[in-house]
């Protein structure tokens, strides 16, 4: 049980965190959690089904290069995963009425995004233990937030413009890069010291998701 809650625990602060910056027209919450399951289950269950498929049209030999660690990283997980969030996102939540200003965007990406962070992370800490939790609390949960913020900052910009389908497109390129790198400096740690590349993205995660927060804040049509 105390791992369970090790587990589900950085899901829940980062999500108090995005629906205290949702400050002048905040989402139901039942539609939010409504958002969270279809990320914990539904998301997970479309990554899985990629992986299978992707593992038998692409698949990489045991031994590894970092050619072969880039393309794991960029196309197998980080594409496989934004993508089973970005449908969630695209057909679901942006079609809801109650998506009504750009910054909802991001509160329901991330509502999806840690939907999907909170079953990998339970996967993993119930496997790894403590020592796991403490880390993915502090690293791979807060990424899951900030490729979320990213893809949903460019999807709440979609939903007010005419340029919907580039919008929506970009907000997935963007998790997508930000994943992929994270990732890839992860997978090649054949190579000393280079797993510190991870750390970088995720800073550079987390300040650009700050901004994108800042910024639909700042251009909300509630903000009177």
């Amino acid at each position: 049980m105390n791992l369970l809650l090790l587990a589900i625990a950085p899901v829940c602060i980062i999500i108090v965190f995005i629906y205290f910056k949702d400050k002048y027209e905040k989402e139901p919450k039942r539609l939010l959690f409504f958002n969270f399951l279809l990320g914990a289950i539904v998301s997970i269950v479309i990554t899985t089904i990629l992986y299978y498929v992707l593992d038998i049209v692409l698949p990489l030999p045991d031994h590894t290069s970092v050619f072969q660690q880039f393309i794991k990283a960029f196309f197998v997980v980080a594409l496989t995963e934004e993508f089973s969030k970005y449908i969630i996102v695209r057909y679901y939540a942006q079609r809801h009425k109650e998506f009504d200003e750009p910054l909802d965007g991001i509160v329901y990406a991330v509502m999806v995004s840690m939907g999907f962070a909170a079953t990998e992370n339970v996967f993993y800490v119930l496997e790894g233990g403590y020592e796991t939790a403490l880390i993915r609390a502090f690293t791979a949960v807060p990424a899951h937030a900030t490729f979320g913020i990213l893809m949903g900052f460019y999807m709440g910009k979609a939903k007010f413009s005419k340029n919907k389908v580039l919008l929506n497109l970009v907000g997935l390129l963007s998790a997508t890069l930000l994943h992929g790198a994270y990732d890839f400096f992860l997978f090649i740690d054949f190579i000393p010291g280079i797993w510190m590349g991870a750390f970088v993205s995720l800073f550079i995660g987390i300040f650009l998701s700050l901004k994108a927060i800042k910024s639909h804040q700042k251009n909300s049509n509630f903000n009177v």
